[in-house]
């Protein structure tokens, strides 16, 4: 029953590649967020990375639910 055995380290194995793993990912987004501040969030929520015609798009959409929650016109 070696085969039984082989396999069964292998799936521990890549158990235990998984968590690394998902311990780096995890680590990374951490250390990005902390390097952007936010930063980056913030720039694709204005709308930076959006086709010209799509801007006035998303601002129009932006100032009506602002509107919508009780924000001022402007």
């Amino acid at each position: 029953m070696a085969g039984g055995t082989v396999a069964e380290s292998a799936k521990k194995v890549a158990r235990q590649a998984e968590k690394r793993l998902d311990k780096v990912a995890e680590n990374v987004r951490e250390q990005f967020d902390r390097v952007t501040g936010g930063k980056f969030s913030d720039t694709v929520k204005n709308g930076r990375f959006a086709d010209p015609a799509d801007r006035g798009v998303d601002r129009g959409r932006a100032e009506e639910r602002h509107r919508d929650q009780g924000g001022s016109e402007g």
